[in-house]
């Protein structure tokens, strides 16, 4: 008995890595998508309603973890309004949400977000988990990083936003392509890739 209930669960450990993403050790494409809600948000220096992935109406809906602490979090700041930007009037919903832990609150928090959001033009909703339990849920190790999700919730995209950190030097648009793709019913070419940026360091 002891030898097959150690099989079964040797089977059971392949089978859970096998499910896991590329990069990401949670979550892999095609999985339903993590539910949130009660994640306290603003968009700009404005309080707005409470993040709700079942709230959420559009067809496509972009989720994407953020840190003001984070250089390259700066360094994509007008790239992520331009993607809100660039999707208005079609259903696509992009929100943003931080789950920086101990010795960032004071940078990363409510408050410090709605300053952010003024400063750098914000136009889409950014909430702020100090539990972390949303991050955790969806596996996020690195801000910023990407998450698209079609109609179903499924998750069909992670990763980063581009292939370059530096604007000027992006030839592969992995957000854009895959909310095109979703948006016209045609396959995403690149559905998972490596994010850039800092790591999130997560309570123990």
């Amino acid at each position: 008995m002891r030898k097959v209930l150690l099989a079964l669960a040797a089977v059971a450990m392949i089978g859970s890595t096998a499910f896991a993403g590329k990069y990401n050790k949670t979550l892999s494409i095609g999985d339903k998508a993590p539910a949130f809600e009660g994640i306290p948000a603003a968009i700009g220096d404005k309080d707005t309603s409470p993040l709700s992935l079942a709230s959420i109406k559009e067809d496509v809906v972009v989720v994407v973890f953020l840190a003001n602490h984070c250089p390259m979090v700066g360094t994509y700041d007008d790239r992520v309004v331009d993607l809100a930007k660039k999707f208005e009037g079609k259903s696509v919903k992009l929100v943003s949400i931080c789950v920086s832990g101990k010795g960032y609150q004071k940078v990363d928090d409510l408050e410090a977000i709605k300053t952010r959001g003024k400063e750098k033009g914000y136009n889409f909703a950014y909430g702020y988990d100090a539990s972390q339990k949303i991050g955790k849920a969806y596996g996020a190790s690195t801000t910023p990083e990407f998450f698209v999700l079609d109609k179903a919730r499924t998750v069909r995209y992670i990763g980063a936003l581009d292939d370059s950190a530096d604007e000027d030097k992006v030839t592969k648009t992995y957000v854009v392509d895959a909310v095109n793709a979703l948006l016209s019913g045609e396959t995403i070419e690149v559905t998972e890739t490596r994010p850039r940026g800092c790591g999130i360091g997560y309570a123990k």
